[in-house]
């Protein structure tokens, strides 16, 4: 009986791109999603591939719990929103995705005895006060904060994946995915690239929240699916930051894209959202030993696939 790799979050920009990359593969794919944030656009190309199949549910839902599912060979686990916009307007819905949902799959991969990967996220990493943050460090998070629907979340989820190893001694894969961009990308999402993006074009102003110098660094989407592949199909389970530690300040990317754009945008500058990170930069050192991984793809050549 055929095998299939289970991506929940697979209409949305990543899990899309992964769901591609598998086909590619020969792989049997169960795209998963509740299309919250996700877009039947972003995947119905693959509706009429036998080896496709799309299921529209919610993880977290009793609904899903009676699904009756086809023997499963791992589960890439993505599904949760990601703009901290969309995340914070459905806090109490980004929780159970990461606690719920989370517990949901764990229980599908030991009954099926595969291994399952969680995108965590660099997010737990909180308003780090060390730069390039490693994977031993324990972050600096706000748990009373805007943010800490998603951010708390994703710790907890992390939590579960090591308590299900311990007592299950399940097949666990955690990727800290550092902010990621490129085709497919939701225009509307409110996240920096999609919003400098969307306002050089229309010669809008760029706005900056806070004053700039505050860092950021942009993995392309093609390292970042290939850094998870490369993950899940190891037998590593600590966690694995998987970003592209090449750090800009968000007033560079600014003019970058309004450089790239043609754009007479103007920049103005706003107050910084509370709990936004001052700085966000990978330490790759585990990734580049354990994965032999490292992006190739730098910021220039990326935004230029998007413009």
């Amino acid at each position: 009986m055929d095998k299939w790799i289970i991506i929940t979050g697979g209409c949305g920009f990543i899990g899309s791109h992964l769901c591609k990359f598998l086909l590619k593969q020969n792989e049997n794919i169960l795209c998963i999603d509740n299309l919250q944030t996700g877009f039947i656009s972003n995947i119905e190309y693959h509706l009429d591939n036998p080896k496709f199949k799309f299921i529209e549910i919610d993880i977290q839902s009793n609904e899903f719990q009676l699904l009756k599912l086809p023997k499963i060979k791992q589960i890439y686990h993505l599904a949760c929103a990601a703009s901290p916009e969309k995340y914070q307007k459905e806090a109490i819905h980004t929780i159970k995705t990461c606690v719920i949902g989370t517990l949901n799959m764990l229980e599908i991969a030991t009954k099926n005895d595969c291994p399952i990967l969680l995108s965590s996220t660099s997010e737990i990493y909180g308003d780090p006060l060390i730069s390039p943050q490693n994977e031993d460090y324990k972050g600096n998070v706000n748990s009373f904060g805007p943010r800490a629907c998603y951010d708390e979340g994703k710790r907890i989820a992390e939590t579960l994946f090591y308590e299900y190893k311990t007592k299950y001694n399940c097949k666990i894969r955690v990727a800290r995915i550092f902010n990621t961009y490129g085709p497919n990308m939701d225009i509307n999402d409110g996240r920096v690239i999609t919003n400098f993006i969307k306002q050089a074009k229309n010669n809008l102003d760029i706005t900056i929240y806070g004053d700039g110098s505050q860092t950021r660094s942009f993995c392309y989407i093609d390292d970042q699916i290939n850094g998870l592949v490369s993950l899940m199909n190891s037998n590593i389970n600590k966690p694995i930051n998987i970003g592209n530690p090449n750090e800009y300040t968000i007033l560079e990317v600014a003019h970058i894209i309004i450089k790239l754009t043609n754009s007479s945008s103007i920049i103005t500058f706003h107050n910084l959202p509370q709990d936004d990170p001052k700085i966000r930069c990978p330490d790759i050192s585990r990734a580049k030993m354990l994965l032999g991984w490292n992006p190739t793809i730098e910021l220039l050549e990326g935004l230029s696939t998007m413009l």
